[in-house]
């Protein structure tokens, strides 16, 4: 009855980790709320694309007498803000941001307006990135879920003092290995053109707490070799969760303009 309680309390708490990463995260697309002449206007604004392709956007409007144009430029760079004019069509505005190479970076807004007043948008920032192919990129994301999903059992189970903790610490670590150091830098690899930019090669964010992750599981699966040392195991698991719900992607590979470099740097900007 123990474990079931325990099994229920990982999903629970990895569901809710998962869900706050994802609302928080730089990378998904930013819902605005603005008010134009009394009408309210709900839409999301794209933080991240393929370098593939332009970036669409869409809004949908209320009122056929609002206009709108994308104001954009290069980021981070004293660039000018250049003007896209959104197309009014069957109550939708839509027009497109220009494609980057991956890494690249832009910060745009959108100024709305009607017949009586305008309105601008908050400063958003899109990243743009290579295709991943869905044989890197879905074994990926299963692997780390699962080992963050296995790493919350693994920790309820060290605190009520149960034995199996062992056992799902190294397939804990089995899982943070596959998923993080194997299929992880394919994947960055195929986005930004780099396999590992944490250190010591770099700061990027996400491939250093991944390396952090890893570290703390090893010295836990280590402990465990001879008896079963329940500290070592929930210390590991309360380190991977901390880890797990910083933002994904807030310190990542950004293209330096200036010199054609990919560097690491901020996703978003406070503005």
């Amino acid at each position: 009855m123990k474990k079931t309680i325990f099994w229920i309390l990982a999903i629970i708490i990895t569901l809710s980790s998962a869900y706050y990463q994802r609302k928080t995260g730089p990378t998904y697309p930013k819902k605005i709320n603005i008010e134009l002449s009394g009408n309210i206007l709900d839409f999301k604004l794209p933080r991240s694309n393929v370098s593939e392709v332009d970036c669409f956007i869409e809004i949908p409007i209320n009122n056929p007498n609002i206009q709108g144009d994308i104001y954009y430029k290069r980021f981070p760079t004293n660039d000018k803000f250049n003007i896209v004019k959104l197309n009014n069509e069957n109550s939708i505005l839509s027009g497109y941001l220009p494609k980057q190479t991956p890494a690249g970076k832009l910060e745009y807004y959108i100024r709305l307006s009607d017949d009586k007043s305008a309105v601008s948008t908050e400063h958003v920032v899109i990243r743009f990135k290579g295709s991943v192919p869905a044989w890197a990129l879905i074994p990926h994301i299963l692997f780390m879920f699962v080992a963050m999903l296995i790493s919350n059992l693994s920790g309820l189970f060290a605190a009520g003092k149960v034995q199996k903790h062992v056992f799902y610490g190294k397939l804990t670590l089995g899982l943070l290995i596959l998923g993080g150091l194997v299929f992880g830098p394919i994947v960055q690899y195929y986005a930004f053109g780099q396999a590992w930019t944490g250190i010591p090669f770099g700061w990027d964010l996400t491939d250093n707490k991944t390396l952090i992750a890893v570290l703390f599981w090893i010295i836990a699966v280590l402990g465990n070799r001879k008896s079963p040392k329940y500290r070592y195991t929930l210390i590991a698991a309360i380190v991977l969760f901390l880890i797990y719900i910083i933002p994904h992607s807030l310190l990542g590979s950004e293209l330096d303009y200036t010199s054609g470099e990919v560097v690491t740097g901020f996703i978003q900007v406070l503005l």
